[in-house]
């Protein structure tokens, strides 16, 4: 009996995932490809993204994502930390973190119903257990009393805001000694320009994604004085 030809699509993501350093098991890749399935059939529907082409999301959605992870794994130092990624939309990056990181509490948020109702059914039919979408915005969202009250050690948004913005409508959810971490395309000097005298971007970080012939930087910042 021949065997089945391997899935390309399969076969990109391990070979991404390789260098980008993560160590990709059966179990997360399984999650991943049915998380692009559902990317790809949900958004026939709902345009949940203007990426059509299934190796263009994967290369765009699933790979930018992964790249996050290196340094998020860095910056927890061996912590399992409590995130929330605001304006999600189908959820990017916050799926792809949460399947990665299936110890850490992962939390969406988005103002589109559709977009969170979509992040709801990946949780439940790929499953990611420890994935929670809500629908909202996020400037009058309060700490879920089921974790405690308590707020989110970093808060991540990929294409959500200006900085500026992105700080103000979250600033009351992070935890002392929380972080924001903000996906970009490239360094956003301007952006950077206008922050609140009391906020420290205290890195940003070029990232390389593999088959993406795009710029894309990580921005980290904290409130000033927190270490």
């Amino acid at each position: 009996m021949t065997e089945p030809a391997p899935n390309p699509t399969h076969t990109r993501l391990r070979q991404a995932a390789q260098t980008l350093g993560l160590a990709l098991d059966d179990a997360a890749a399984t999650q991943l490809l049915a998380y692009l399935a559902m990317l790809q059939r949900w958004n026939r529907v709902y345009n949940l993204t203007a990426v059509r082409d299934p190796q263009e999301m994967l290369t765009h959605h699933v790979l930018d994502c992964l790249a996050v992870l290196p340094p998020l794994r860095r910056h927890a130092a061996g912590r399992s930390l409590r995130v929330l990624d605001v304006g999600s939309g189908g959820g990017l990056p916050g799926v792809a973190i949460a399947i990665m990181q299936p110890e850490w509490p992962v939390c969406t948020i988005d103002a589109v119903a559709k977009k969170a109702s979509f992040v709801r059914q990946v949780a439940a039919e790929v499953p990611v257990r420890n994935l929670r979408a809500l629908h909202g915005r996020v400037e009058v969202l309060e700490p879920a009393p089921a974790e405690g009250g308590q707020g989110y050690d970093l808060i991540v948004s990929r294409a959500f805001a200006s900085l500026a913005d992105f700080v103000a409508l979250t600033r009351h959810l992070l935890t002392p000694g929380g972080a924001w971490l903000a996906m970009k395309g490239r360094a956003p000097d301007d952006e950077v320009a206008a922050l609140p005298a009391d906020v420290t971007v205290f890195h940003v970080e070029q990232l390389r994604v593999p088959d993406l012939a795009a710029q894309r930087c990580l921005v980290w910042l904290r409130p000033h004085g927190r270490t």
